[in-house]
């Protein structure tokens, strides 16, 4: 392991590294650290913050103390350390897709407006109205 003596990082001084905010803007993952540095990076990097909607980009919360950020509507996890080394999600392409086939699955389908006399009909009927 390389000592600071020699201008190297140590796994200690990465711990040092802290978040203090994010901001996700249409194509980019915009990162503020506690030391005053800014990093901005793809958000192509991050699929799931890609496919999401503002509110869920926008919900975020710092994990211990800043050492890493959590997006619970998106169930994704960076850590300061990789946003400032400029690491891509790791996700691979199975677990990704499989995340984004249940995300298009669980979204409430369109219902038909249909008149109280003709949804009163369905109803006993036990069908269900479908776009």
């Amino acid at each position: 392991m390389s000592s600071p003596k020699n201008g190297m990082n140590t796994s200690t001084d990465a711990n040092l590294i802290r978040v203090v905010s994010v901001r996700v803007t249409a194509d980019k993952l915009e990162v503020h650290f506690e030391d005053g540095r800014t990093h901005g990076l793809p958000l192509a990097w991050y699929p799931r913050l890609q496919h999401g909607t503002p509110k869920e980009r926008n919900t975020w919360q710092l994990n211990a103390k800043g050492r890493g950020v959590h997006w619970p509507l998106l169930d994704e996890d960076t850590s300061a350390e990789g946003l400032l080394a400029g690491r891509r999600s790791c996700e691979g392409s199975f677990s990704f897709d499989s995340w984004l086939n249940a995300r298009v699955l669980s979204r409430p389908s369109r219902r038909l407006k249909l008149k109280p006399r003709l949804r009163r009909k369905v109803a006993t009927s036990g069908l269900t109205p479908s776009v």
